[in-house]
C-alpha cells in the first residue's frame, strides 16, 4: 500500500533524478547540441531529418512495443534502470567516436552517429514507459501535482546554470573534442541521476489485463473509441510535434543565412533555456490548468516558424527566437505529462504511454518529409505550412474533458 511517509520517499528519489537528468540534458541537448553536431559533421537538410525522425520519432514508435512487454510486470523498476544504463552507454560510445573522428571518415561518422543515437533514443523509450507508470502509482496525487511543478523549476534551473560550462566548453575546444567532453559528462551526470531510482519503493500492482503486442495492437482503436480524450490526446500530440520537429531546422536554417559558429550554438542552448525558466516560473503560477496551458504552447509554437522566416535577415534578433522555443517546449512538456495521467488509471497507463507514442506518426514522419522538401524546395514553405496547422488545431484542445 502507498503511504504518505513512502510516496515522500518517492518524490524526493524522483526529484534526485531531475535534478541530475537536468544538468545532463544541457550537455546532449536535442534541440541545438546534437543537431549542431550533425551539421558540423557535415550532414545535410536531409540527414538532419533523419536525426531528427530517429531522436523524436523511433523512440515513440517503439513505445508500444515496450508497454506490451512491460504491461504485464508488476515490478517495472530493474526496467527502468536498464534503459538508463543503455543510455548511458550511449553516451560513452558517442564520446569515443567522437575522440577518434579524426581517424575515421565523414561518412563514416554520420552513420555511426545514426545508429548510437538510435540505441540512445530506443532505450529512453523503453525507460519512459517504466518511468511514467512508476511515478503514477508510487507518488499519492497530491504530491504528484507538486512534483511536475518542482520538476520544471528545478530542471529549469539545473539546466542553465549547467548551459554555460556546454557554452564555454563548446567555444573552448574546437571540433570533434568539444562534444567528446560534452558526451562524457553527460554520461557521468545521467548515471548520478540513476542514483535516485534506486531509492524508490515501488507499489506491487498486479496488472488487469496481460495482452500480446498484436492483442494490444487491434485494442488501440477500441481504445481510442473508448476514451474521447485519449483520441483527442493523439490528435494534439501528432500536431505538437509539427513545431516540435522543426526546431533542430532553424539550426540550419542560421547557418544558411549567417553560418554556424561555436558562439551561435552555446547562444542557440543558453536562450532556449532561458526561455525554459521563464515558463517555469511564470505559466505555473498563473495557471494550474493544463489545458490553458497546452493551448499557451500551441500559440507560441505556431508563431516560431513564421517568426524565423521575418528574422532571416537579423542575426542577433534571429536567436531570440530560442528563448520563444524554449516557452512552448515547456509549456508542452508539463501540459502532456499532466495530461496523460489525467486521462489514465493504474491499469492502463503504460498501454496509453505506449498507444499515444506509436500513434504519433508525425514525428517520425515529418522531419524526413521536411529534410527532403526544404533540400528541393526552400524552407519557408515548410515553416508556413507548420504554423498553418498548428493554429487550425487549437481548438481540438477544448475538447478534452479533464478537471485540470
Amino acid at each position: 500500500m502507498l503511504t504518505k511517509k513512502i510516496s515522500k520517499i518517492n518524490y524526493r528519489a524522483f526529484l534526485w533524478h531531475t535534478t541530475f537528468l537536468a544538468i545532463a540534458s544541457s550537455f546532449m541537448d536535442v534541440d541545438t547540441i546534437i543537431p549542431s553536431m550533425m551539421i558540423q559533421a557535415g550532414g545535410n537538410s536531409i540527414h538532419l531529418g533523419f536525426l531528427t525522425a530517429i531522436m523524436l520519432g523511433s523512440s515513440t514508435l517503439f513505445q508500444l512495443l515496450f508497454a506490451s512487454y512491460l504491461s504485464k510486470k508488476t515490478n517495472k523498476k530493474f526496467f527502468l534502470l536498464l534503459g538508463v544504463y543503455l543510455r548511458v552507454g550511449a553516451l560513452f560510445l558517442l564520446s569515443s567516436l567522437f575522440f577518434l573522428s579524426k581517424n575515421i571518415s565523414p561518412l563514416t561518422t554520420i552513420v555511426l552517429i545514426f545508429v548510437i543515437i538510435s540505441v540512445f533514443s530506443i532505450s529512453g523509450s523503453f525507460a519512459g514507459v517504466s518511468y511514467t507508470d512508476i511515478l503514477g502509482k508510487s507518488i499519492l496525487p497530491d504530491y504528484r501535482k507538486k512534483f511536475f511543478s518542482v520538476r520544471q523549476i528545478i530542471s529549469s534551473l539545473a539546466m542553465l546554470s549547467s548551459s554555460f560550462l556546454v557554452r564555454y566548453l563548446v567555444k573552448k575546444f574546437d571540433y570533434p573534442i568539444n562534444y567528446f567532453y560534452l558526451f562524457v559528462i553527460a554520461g557521468v551526470l545521467l548515471l548520478i541521476a540513476s542514483g535516485g531510482f534506486l531509492r524508490i519503493s515501488e507499489p506491487i500492482i498486479k496488472p488487469k489485463y496481460k495482452r500480446s503486442f498484436l492483442e494490444i495492437v487491434k485494442s488501440i482503436p477500441i481504445e481510442i473509441k473508448k476514451n474521447k480524450n485519449l483520441k483527442y490526446y493523439i490528435i494534439l500530440l501528432n500536431v505538437s510535434s509539427l513545431y516540435f520537429s522543426t526546431l533542430p531546422f532553424l539550426i540550419m536554417y542560421a547557418k544558411i543565412n549567417f553560418g554556424l559558429t561555436k558562439e551561435h550554438i552555446g547562444n542557440f542552448l543558453i536562450l532556449r533555456i532561458i526561455g525554459v525558466v521563464i515558463t517555469s516560473f511564470f505559466l505555473i503560477k498563473i495557471s494550474k490548468s493544463y489545458k490553458f496551458i497546452l493551448k499557451f504552447s500551441f500559440i507560441i509554437g505556431g508563431t516560431i516558424p513564421i517568426i524565423a522566416i521575418l528574422l532571416s535577415n537579423n542575426e542577433m534578433f534571429y536567436q531570440s527566437i530560442f528563448i520563444i522555443a524554449g516557452v512552448s517546449i515547456a509549456a508542452l512538456k508539463i501540459a502532456k505529462g499532466g495530461i496523460l495521467l489525467e486521462i489514465s488509471n493504474n491499469e492502463n497507463r503504460a498501454l496509453y504511454t505506449g498507444i499515444t507514442g506509436a500513434s504519433n506518426l508525425t514525428v517520425m514522419i515529418f522531419p524526413i518529409v521536411s529534410g527532403i522538401l526544404i533540400k528541393v524546395l526552400d524552407f519557408k514553405f515548410i515553416f508556413i505550412a507548420v504554423s498553418v496547422l498548428v493554429f487550425l488545431s487549437i481548438f481540438i484542445i477544448d475538447k478534452l474533458e479533464i478537471s485540470n
